[in-house]
């Protein structure tokens, strides 16, 4: 287990994981301390990915990931590496081998995964900028449990080069932060240039009736007023479903797809060495295994229909939802297949269509954070991060 250290109080970063590469001596992110996720290369060290018999049969990287160097390019400082789930499959943030980070909002709750690290180090001051993935949710997820910014950006809009893959159709590199304007400084310095954007982002704003039901109570009450502060900001609202009612059916075809490509991806390591994995993270890859091919097939072209539907939705609107449908779980009582399917069924909308999403953090007096999503048309990050940016009354 992770030894708390003085220098880290919160438990962030991996054993052994404190240390600064300096960034360029001028640039727009210029003294900016990143934590960056142990699943990005950093030149000299050895990538981790969260498990001890992972980080004890890969070798020190040769340089650094691609992200890495674009972020000290422009005057960022890397303090270190944050932990993750293993392999970065789970959404709980509480890794067998080395703890838990402490969530800065609320201790007795987990921080959420598989970014958790990152997470905390931003919630908690720590670092600037928490870099991170994000495949089912690993960004979304713990920037809401966090109480700070995060960004999933469009599938491809940021290299995956020199990254620990968990399942590539869905990856994405993404960042947390503590302000809506560090968050899109950052998106400054590592989305494509404006010119790929689709134009202004449309004036409707869509809350899915199907996609609210499944908040609790407690989330529910926590956004409504951000909603009804953010709905004062286009043109109109609408309420029609997303999924006619069958958003469980949506996160049961990403479920399938990212095990499939999961299994793909590490299947062939996992038989040569028999890693130790914690709970929740054998049981994933075990199911994997036994996913066959017309299983995936049959569940890849549901996967294309629904990311039809969706372009198509968002054709003149944005979605607004809630992050996550439930608080922070309190540690220990995290591994409910019943919350990771009511998180998935939320999470999945942009994973399976690689749609940019930004969470904008709400903390509630009552001790708790949550988060209310904004979801754009692909390809529209730099125009979604603006419309965050530009709204200043609606947390």
């Amino acid at each position: 287990m992770n030894v708390a250290h003085p220098n880290d109080p919160s438990g962030v970063f991996v054993p052994d994981g404190m240390f600064n590469v300096r960034g360029a001596s001028v640039g727009p992110l210029e003294r900016l301390r990143v934590g960056v996720k142990d699943v990005f290369d950093i030149a000299g060290r050895i990538t981790g990915a969260g498990n001890p018999d992972w980080r004890a049969t890969h070798a020190p990287a040769a340089r650094h990931a691609r992200v890495v160097d674009m972020l000290l390019a422009n005057g960022a400082d890397v303090v270190g590496k944050t932990l993750t789930d293993e392999l970065a499959y789970s959404l709980n943030g509480e890794n067998h081998h080395y703890g838990t980070p402490v969530n800065p909002v609320s201790p007795v709750r987990i921080p959420g995964g598989s970014s958790a690290g990152s997470a905390v180090a931003v919630g908690s001051g720590q670092c600037d900028i928490g870099l991170g993935t994000d495949t089912a949710g690993s960004i979304r997820l713990p920037a809401t449990f966090c109480g700070v910014w995060g960004f999933r950006p469009t599938h491809g809009a940021v290299s995956s080069d020199g990254v620990v893959p968990l399942a590539p159709s869905y990856d994405v590199v993404g960042w947390m932060t503590p302000t809506v304007e560090l968050l899109a400084r950052v998106g400054e310095v590592l989305l494509p240039p404006a010119k790929d954007e689709v134009g202004l982002l449309p004036r409707r704003l869509l809350l899915p009736e199907d996609a609210w039901s499944m908040a609790d109570s407690m989330v529910g009450d926590a956004l409504s007023d951000g909603v009804a502060r953010l709905g004062g900001h286009f043109a109109r609202t609408a309420h029609g479903p997303l999924s006619a009612n069958a958003l469980e059916l949506w996160q049961q075809v990403f479920r399938v797809t990212q095990g499939r490509e999961a299994w793909k991806t590490h299947g062939a390591w996992i038989r040569t060495n028999a890693p130790a994995f914690g709970p929740g993270i054998r049981e994933r890859f075990q199911w994997a295994s036994t996913i066959d091919a017309e299983t995936a097939a049959k569940a890849s072209a549901h996967r294309a229909e629904i990311t039809e539907t969706l372009d198509e939705i968002l054709t003149g609107a944005l979605i607004c939802i809630p992050t996550v449908a439930y608080v922070a779980p309190m540690k220990g009582t995290a591994a409910s297949e019943e919350n990771r399917t009511r998180a998935l069924c939320l999470l999945s909308i942009a994973s399976l269509a690689g749609l940019p999403q930004i969470t904008v953090p709400i903390v509630h007096a009552n001790g708790y954070a949550v988060g209310l999503s904004l979801i754009g048309p692909r390809n529209a990050d730099r125009s979604l991060l603006a419309l965050a940016e530009n709204i200043p009354d609606w947390v």
